[in-house]
């Protein structure tokens, strides 16, 4: 695995993106109306502690993604705890073999991404998430029926994320086209297409498979508050 995936949010913040980056040295998030993940650069105690300045008081959260176990200051405590596993792509998937009316979307479709997103639940998403990279979807009857984009982005390397299909338009292999369709972006940038999924969701991860993606390593997910 290389550096660059032991701490990727960190990866991100400090090269491709880190117009988007609060902080200092030690520690950075995301500017938290855009994303609200967040990194320090190692387990050492002053980078812990500069995490923990980062964070607010009271409703404010900061996810943490990395394949580095995952340490704590005294002044944070995790919500949530999970083991997802990243994936990069070996080899460019099966052509979708059906013209699915993929559409770049905009501004003008922020609304219904949003809503989709806070329908389905395919990570931390908001309405300047789409500032990271762009986004494609496919619309039924004027209606957002699904869409996926890029997120994360690393010397190198470009995170599909995103993925989401609203409920009444599931079982169309809507996610699997638009997801090849997000990778060929990548691939045509000169980028390799990496994603991220749970350990135990055992159907996305074989639907990655099927797309050309194989796991590189395990990754710890938490969901970080400073302690009340």
């Amino acid at each position: 695995m290389t550096q660059t995936f032991n701490r990727t949010v960190w990866s991100a913040l400090t090269t491709r993106q880190s117009a988007f980056s609060r902080g200092g040295d030690l520690a950075k998030r995301f500017d938290p109306a855009v994303s609200p993940f967040a990194a320090a650069k190692d387990n050492s105690r002053p980078a812990l502690e500069a995490l923990a300045d980062l964070i607010d008081p009271g409703e404010d959260r900061v996810y943490l993604l990395q394949a580095e176990d995952i340490a704590l200051p005294d002044a944070l405590e995790a919500e949530v705890t999970a083991l997802g596993v990243l994936m990069t792509e070996r080899r460019a998937g099966p052509d979708a073999g059906v013209d699915a009316g993929i559409i770049a979307l905009t501004a003008s479709d922020i609304s219904e991404m949003v809503a989709l997103a806070e329908l389905t639940k395919p990570g931390p998403f908001t309405a300047r998430t789409p500032e990271l990279g762009r986004f494609w979807g496919v619309k039924h009857d004027g209606r957002l029926a699904a869409m996926a984009g890029t997120r994360l982005n690393v010397t190198g390397f470009t995170e599909v994320s995103g993925i989401c299909t609203h409920p009444d338009f599931r079982g169309r292999g809507l996610a699997s086209t638009l997801s090849r369709h997000v990778a060929d972006e990548i691939r045509a940038r000169g980028d390799t297409p990496f994603l991220h999924a749970y350990a135990d969701n055992h159907g996305a991860i074989a639907l990655y498979r099927k797309l050309g993606f194989e796991i590189l390593s395990e990754v710890n997910v938490a969901v970080v508050r400073r302690r009340r």
